[in-house]
């Protein structure tokens, strides 16, 4: 099984841009979208059904052209659950879960602290109960897949030129020390499995020719519970794909 994770930073613009084509080449199983910025009545779900996306799950932000998360399938899950029962975060579309059979598939669009200190002490609350959220779902669904743009990076080679950003919302201490931890309770980076190589990013800032530069932040993951480490088949970032300032990363799973 193929899935792929994309911030797509407005759905719409990505597919004007030649998204649908991308994934028709792409060809996986599940994709999975962060910030929408964009309500179901927006987008053109038949696109997406045309590459064999039968079942399109939208979990849009109540403010417009912001935020927002997305499953789209081949296959049919079980459920799907929008949301984590928190106003504050479900009302921005933070997160949306799909169970399929053997393992739960969790996408997520992190909140970013980028604009000053009441954001950043809003994603700070959001890990804290993204961790409980978490780990109350595992006791239900103990195989887990969680996906998307966590707007962390996890350590110094995620990020160019690390020592430039200590002080910089998405490499401060506090969230790397929030993404050790919580890798600490039995998670898998997918792709630090299969690639050990600095300069691995999946977002590059549009100021300043950063992404011809390559001056990116590695903050789309993949993370998987320990129990499905053996499953993994492959894990990769795919710069080439420039629909968006984020690119797809994607994961290979025998499950």
């Amino acid at each position: 099984m193929k899935l792929i994770s994309y911030n797509v930073n407005g759905v719409r613009s990505a597919m004007s841009k030649g998204l649908v084509a991308w994934l028709r080449e792409t060809d996986a199983d599940i994709v999975c979208f962060q910030e929408l910025k964009a309500v179901r009545e927006q987008i053109d779900e038949d696109a997406f059904r045309a590459l064999g996306y039968e079942y399109l799950y939208w979990h849009s932000a109540e403010k417009k052209g912001y935020s927002g998360t997305a499953v789209l399938c081949k296959a049919k899950p079980e459920s799907v659950q929008p949301g984590m029962n928190v106003g504050d975060y479900d009302r921005e579309g933070r997160v949306i879960r799909a169970d399929f059979g053997a393992f739960t598939l969790v996408c997520s669009y992190f909140p970013s602290g980028t604009t000053g200190n009441e954001r950043q002490a809003f994603k700070m609350r959001y890990l804290e109960d993204f961790t409980g959220y978490i780990t109350a779902l595992r006791r239900e669904r103990p195989n887990l897949i969680i996906t998307g743009d966590f707007n962390i990076c996890h350590k110094p080679i995620d990020i160019n030129h690390p020592e430039r950003h200590e002080t910089v919302s998405g490499f401060l201490p506090e969230e790397r020390a929030w993404f050790d931890s919580f890798i600490g309770l039995g998670f898998v980076d997918t792709f630090r499995v299969f690639n050990q190589q600095p300069e691995q990013y999946s977002w590059w800032s549009f100021r300043s020719g950063a992404r011809s530069k390559n001056l990116g932040w590695r903050i789309d993951y993949f993370l998987c519970t320990e129990s499905l480490r053996a499953a993994l088949q492959g894990a990769a970032i795919h710069p080439l794909a420039v629909h968006s300032d984020h690119c797809p990363v994607s994961l290979e799973v025998k499950v």
